[in-house]
């Protein structure tokens, strides 16, 4: 017990030295770990351990925000503090037994390295395995066995489950249709034929929210600090909150006006535009994060996370000021892929939240979003008589029909026509 507690001791000083968390959050670093090695040790793999763990967090009433806290700080303890070698994961080959049945943990850790094999984003990885879970909790719930079977039918009344009984939208139904799919073809190798044309919902429709242009400047002059930075920048040029986050310092071409998209949806690079208002304070920001930048070199830390091979092929590109994020992250976190402790970009629900406190204060009362900005963007543009196919390369669609549901939206914001009734009674006599 002795041993345990110095080494929990050693492990909280260790977390304050190196800067990898707040220091009002490192107690709680350090109880999750007493918690994790109070739990007797079973012979399965660490990492399947620390996830059974996390799921029984989960299970007994933990927030999403404490189960990501609790497998965050076992994988610095395991891997950045002891410097154990046997974080791994469970063998793919023993997905599915002789019986057929599968193995959840052995199928999700499967579908990951399948994912990452095809190059998909971390935000298709996290939501394609949190659809396969689903789908595996609820053919083990049906079945009542802990490792469930797999079938074309099982997929489809999951599927029927979720439009049914739990009433979500044709895009979610989609989404865990795809998920599904990838699962039983790439990692189970089931064969599921026709279940597109049976199951895939079809989505009307929708017009999207548009602000204004009085709205628009009401609600980005409501925004203070790195909120009103990157606010700024996804109206000024149609970027999605992702890109925005995860923009790096080269990124920018201030002389040339120009934002450059790397690796946006779809896998592709775009150039937008730079408005000239706000530029003098985003470059007094960036003399901060350079600051930020210089810290964490002094420090040790890791560089910033690379994509594809770049990192091989150039290991100390990622402790370069210019791959350094525009907008980085106070703290320090493990990156999920690498179990590197490194700087990440901001979150994107720090403009989420302050997107939305700006349009209750701005008497804004249309249901806004930071995405209303990327739409807001492209009406705005077809109201000043912009090329719709310029708009197109704008925002990175891969088809113009994308960008042509702009058009209805303009109708709407343009001056009305006058009412033929009102011209008739102009007419009469007083």
């Amino acid at each position: 017990m002795r041993e345990l507690e110095s080494s929990l001791q050693r492990f909280g000083e260790f977390l304050l030295k190196a800067r990898l968390v707040k220091e009002k959050a490192a107690p709680y670093y350090v109880r999750f770990v007493r918690q994790f090695l109070s739990v007797p040790a079973t012979q399965d793999p660490l990492a399947d351990r620390v996830q059974q763990f996390c799921e029984t967090l989960e299970r007994n009433g933990a927030q999403d925000w404490q189960v990501r806290q609790a497998d965050q700080a076992l994988r610095i303890y395991f891997v950045n503090f002891l410097e154990r070698t046997d974080w791994r994961a469970t063998d793919a080959a023993a997905v599915i037994d002789a019986g057929g049945q599968v193995d959840p943990l052995s199928a999700l850790e499967a579908l990951r390295s399948r994912l990452r094999l095809r190059h998909y984003s971390y935000r298709t990885e996290c939501s394609y395995v949190d659809w396969s879970r689903r789908l595996l909790a609820y053919a083990a719930e049906q079945q009542t066995l802990t490792r469930p079977r797999i079938t074309a039918d099982g997929v489809r009344d999951f599927l029927t489950h979720l439009a049914v009984k739990r009433g979500v939208s044709a895009s979610t139904q989609n989404q865990a249709m795809c998920a599904a799919l990838f699962l039983c073809r790439e990692v189970l190798g089931l064969t599921v034929d026709g279940l597109t044309e049976s199951v895939q919902a079809k989505r009307g429709r929708h017009l999207p929210v548009v602000l204004t242009v009085p709205e628009t400047a009401a609600l980005l002059d409501a925004l203070r600090g790195t909120a009103r930075l990157m606010a700024r920048l996804i109206y000024g040029g149609g970027l999605r909150v992702s890109e925005c986050c995860e923009l790096r310092v080269k990124d920018l071409d201030f002389e040339q006006g120009l934002v450059f998209v790397r690796s946006g949806k779809g896998d592709k690079d775009r150039s937008t535009l730079l408005a000239e208002a706000g530029r003098d304070d985003l470059r007094a920001h960036l003399i901060k994060t350079s600051a930020l930048h210089r810290l964490d070199r002094a420090a040790g830390v890791a560089g910033v996370w690379l994509p594809h091979a770049i990192e091989r092929k150039y290991p100390n590109a990622g402790r370069e000021p210019g791959w350094f994020w525009v907008f980085p992250s106070e703290t320090l976190s493990t990156d999920p892929r690498a179990g590197v402790v490194r700087r990440h970009h901001v979150s994107d629900s720090l403009v989420q939240k302050a997107v939305k406190a700006a349009a209750t204060s701005a008497g804004i009362h249309k249901p806004v979003s930071v995405h209303t900005l990327r739409h807001s963007f492209a009406t705005h543009l077809l109201l000043a008589g912009v090329d719709i196919r310029q708009i197109q390369e704008y925002l990175g669609h891969a088809n113009v029909e994308t960008t042509m549901i702009y058009t209805h939206v303009v109708k709407d914001l343009r001056s009305p026509a006058r009412s033929p009734l009102d011209a008739l009674l102009a007419r009469r006599p007083t």
